[in-house]
């Protein structure tokens, strides 16, 4: 294999070697090796323009045996388009002899029949390249026949075309050739068209489809330059729209049946409602065939330019499968005597032609030389005015005015050319010695108006402007099918304005005017994100609904959302609201319920008062200690009340009121009763003989409680001046509200006043304690030892209640601590004495009150 190139290099130069040898001797003549081509069509003139059509659809290649000369290649199936297209140039060329714009110059051409055949179109190319004669010249001057080449119509063809001519220097235009790949000066030099590269039909294809919203897309296309590199643009472009492709299957016309069949399978057990058909015709017509014979129906049909506006395709027959396409394609337009100069097309006009005979044949149905008596004859006298086909149908100029175009834009820059107008510094060329590279500079800048007003000129890579019309499959009263423009697509806009659609009907697959949903899932709704399904595309997803606290407010939703701290998500979990605010409330029951059992311990309080203060003169409130038993009774009830300053919204103020007003009443309270206990102990020690024990007089009572609940409102104030309480967000706890609590500020200056509380407490208690052996008809310290006994019990309780308890609950078990104390000290205190008063007051003497103590002394 390495040794392979060596030799031919070698061989190579042996042979220039040879030729020079052989040129001093004699002249070199240019020679065909082969016979020449010779052309469909032709026509002399000052210059030949080049034509390269795909005017038959099939070829027939041959087995070779290696033994005989390989023959001509034979086309079959006359493609009535195309031959409208060659009629086309023709009327152009024919147009331009007859006007102003190259006077005393005539156009002729050369056209020829790629067959839709890259081996056609090398063939073709060749025989534009070189004549028809055997030998050019005595000395090989390296001039084309032809000045300029139009065609071809398939990418494919044209490639081959370009790469032939480029070298050469011979410009070739394309009418129909949309490749992106075309557009690469490096690699094709001498090559213009009058067709937008797919480079911007891919991108629309791509923008129609998420217009629409489709999401989940069949795609197949040409197995070759202009659906492979069409096709390759559109996924990319469809990828990063978020479109994704369930399936991407290619034919050629070429192919078997069988793989035909295969790829039309795949498409009639896809999912995808959407089937986007980057087709040229020959391939769009084999897969049609197929379609049909499995009845493959409900598909919306996305189609590009080669086949979208092909009036043969709009049948009856055809639309049962392909019902209200869509696709893009180029601005039709109206060529003026057209018609009248198609209907006159007779094989008279050329009797060597064997091309019009077919034509003939074809469109009548006839022949000239019937083989059978079966076969119709042609007489010449039939009439195209009365033939409505394809080749008539001037309704959609949409490809061929691309030609006329082609035509127009050889003729300005020949007359450029020679009018010096392509450059001011090179010198003008002569229609006798008029070159294809003195043509090709001169297209590069051409810049002119056709007569139906549209602007033509070439970008720097040979393009024309991207502009494409829309087009929509929609049947009319009589039953034909009409190519509605729906929308728009200019890529000289920008990008945000590129794509418009009109306010139009449009007719969707099945003749339906419902727009098909093509999705791989269903569309997540709000509070629900899209969770990828491993191994499947990214339009493929599960939905699943945001965790508590995270949102997706936007439809197909990538992540959820997480809510501020003080905001919540919603119950469909679509919107961030703010969280509930929790605190202990007059109107919710629990607040109700502390409300009526503070309200009732005032009551009761207050009752206890009235009734002492009713029977004040007797023996058992007189021996109470009337003083010390109303300031107990009044900070009984500033125990009840302050209770009811932890219920409500916290604020700055409550806050620093219900925990001082609670320390300071609790203070005063625990005072009184320690006053009380100091009192009957003392009194009591008194009467017992030889106890020198001083009695505790009412100044020193009053000394003595004011004393105790002066050191706490020192404690409190030093709380509230160094870091007093203050309401507080709690958002810790819960995860769905906001518990508003009042922060303690200072944990040492509460745990301080609840200490001193309890130690005043624990005083009375003990005191109490040692005067349980007094007198039991006015043995009040058992009822205050007991009393102190609840006290120091409920708070003792409290204290792991209220650190365990969460949000408003710690509110709540505080507040009972505060009544559960009040009302033991109420009831244990007051309750016997009333009692007395009351229900037996044959007790409340002096006697019966001293008597017991009397009967011990004795």
């Amino acid at each position: 294999m390495e040794l392979c190139p060596r030799v031919c290099v070698m061989f190579l130069y042996v042979f220039l070697l040879l030729s020079v040898f052989k040129a001093k001797g004699e002249k070199a003549k240019c020679q065909i090796i082969g016979s020449p081509e010779p052309p469909m069509l032709s026509k002399d003139g000052d210059v030949i323009i080049g034509g390269a059509f795909s005017i038959h659809s099939k070829i027939t290649l041959q087995k070779l045996s290696f033994t005989e000369k390989p023959q001509r290649l034979a086309c079959t199936s006359l493609n009535l388009r195309e031959f409208r297209f060659v009629q086309t140039f023709i009327f152009a060329v024919e147009e331009i002899n007859n006007s102003t714009l190259l006077p005393n110059i005539s156009i002729g051409y050369r056209i020829f029949d790629s067959c839709g055949s890259t081996l056609a179109s090398m063939r073709s190319a060749m025989a534009l390249i070189n004549g028809q004669e055997l030998t050019a010249q005595e000395t090989c001057s390296g001039h084309s026949e032809v000045q300029a080449i139009i065609g071809e119509s398939e990418s494919s063809s044209t490639i081959v075309m370009s790469r032939a001519t480029g070298p050469f220097k011979i410009p070739v235009i394309s009418h129909f050739a949309t490749c992106a790949c075309l557009s690469n000066r490096k690699e094709y030099p001498s090559f213009f068209r009058t067709i937008p590269s797919d480079y911007y039909q891919s991108r629309a294809l791509a923008q129609l489809v998420k217009y629409f919203g489709w999401t989940w897309v069949g795609a197949v296309r040409s197995d070759n330059d202009y659906g492979n590199n069409g096709m390759a643009t559109f996924v990319e472009a469809a990828r990063k729209e978020g479109v994704c492709i369930e399936y991407s299957e290619a034919i050629l016309r070429t192919n078997s049946k069988e793989s035909i069949a295969k790829v039309v399978e795949v498409i009639r057990k896809g999912t995808a409602k959407v089937l986007v058909a980057f087709l040229a015709q020959s391939e769009m017509d084999v897969l049609l065939e197929e379609a049909l014979a499995q009845n493959v129906t409900g598909l919306q049909w996305i189609g590009s330019e080669s086949w979208i506006t092909a009036r043969y395709l709009a049948t009856e027959r055809i639309s049962h499968v392909i019902s209200s396409a869509m696709g893009f394609t180029i601005n039709k337009s109206k060529i003026p005597g057209l018609k009248d100069f198609l209907v006159k097309v007779h094989p008279s006009q050329s009797p060597s032609s064997a091309l019009l005979t077919e034509f003939w044949e074809t469109t009548f149905g006839c022949q000239f030389s019937p083989k059978n008596e079966n076969e119709k004859l042609c007489t010449g006298v039939e009439n195209l005015n009365e033939i409505n086909n394809t080749f008539t149908d001037v309704s959609e100029l949409r490809i061929s005015n691309n030609v006329y175009k082609a035509v127009y834009a050889i003729a300005h820059a020949v007359h450029n050319t020679l009018s010096c107008k392509a450059d001011e510094n090179e010198i003008c060329a002569q229609k006798e010695a008029l070159l294809s590279s003195q043509v090709l500079h001169s297209l590069q800048t051409v810049n002119f108006t056709m007569p139906t007003g549209e602007e033509v000129y070439f970008s720097a890579n040979g393009d024309p402007i991207a502009k494409y019309e829309l087009v929509n499959w929609q049947k009319t009263a009589p039953g034909d099918i009409a190519f509605v423009t729906v929308g728009h697509y200019d890529a000289s806009l920008p990008s945000d304005e590129q794509f418009v659609m009109k306010s139009v009907n449009i007719v969707w697959a099945g003749n339906s005017n419902v727009r098909p949903r093509s999705v791989c899932s269903e569309s997540c709704q709000p509070g629900f994100r899209q969770a990828q399904i491993k191994g499947r595309p990214p339009c493929c997803f599960a939905c699943i609904q945001c965790p508590v606290g995270e949102i997706s407010n936007q439809t197909d939703s990538a992540e959820c959302i997480k809510c501020n701290l003080e905001f919540w998500s919603n119950e469909n979990h679509s919107l961030c609201i703010p969280k509930k605010v929790e605190f202990l409330s007059f109107e919710e029951n629990m607040g109700i319920l502390l409300t009526v059992f503070s309200l009732t311990g005032v009551s009761l309080t207050v009752a206890v008062g009235l009734v002492f203060f009713y029977f004040i003169d007797t023996p058992l409130v007189k021996a109470s200690n009337i003083e010390l038993s109303f300031l107990l009774l009044f900070s009984l009830n500033l125990c009840f009340l302050c209770s009811l300053t932890f219920i409500g919204r916290p604020s700055k103020w409550s806050c620093m009121l219900r925990h001082t007003a609670f320390g300071i009443t609790f203070a005063l309270c625990m005072s009184c009763v320690l006053a009380r206990t100091i009192a009957v102990v003392m009194a009591f020690r008194a009467t017992v003989p030889g106890n020198s024990l001083p009695q505790c007089s009412v100044p020193v009572q009053r000394v003595g409680v004011f004393s105790c609940t002066l050191f706490q409102v020192i404690i409190c104030a030093l709380w509230l001046a160094l870091a007093p309480p203050v309401p507080r967000k709690d958002m810790a706890h819960y995860t769905d509200k906001i518990i508003l609590e009042c922060d303690l500020g200072s944990t040492i200056g509460f745990w301080a006043v609840l200490g001193y509380i309890g130690l005043l407490a624990l005083l009375c208690f003990v005191l109490a304690f040692l005067a349980r052996k007094l007198p039991d008809n006015f043995n009040e310290a058992k009822f205050i030892t007991f009393s102190m006994l609840i006290f120091c019990a409920v708070w003792i309780t409290f204290i792991p209640a209220y650190v365990s308890s969460p949000g408003k609950f710690t509110v709540a078990v505080e507040i009972f601590a505060i009544l559960a104390s009040s009302f033991g000290l109420l009831i244990c205190i007051f309750a016997p004495k009333c009692y007395i008063i009351i229900l037996k007051p044959q007790q409340n003497t002096k006697k019966h009150l001293m008597g017991k103590a009397h009967a011990k002394s004795q």
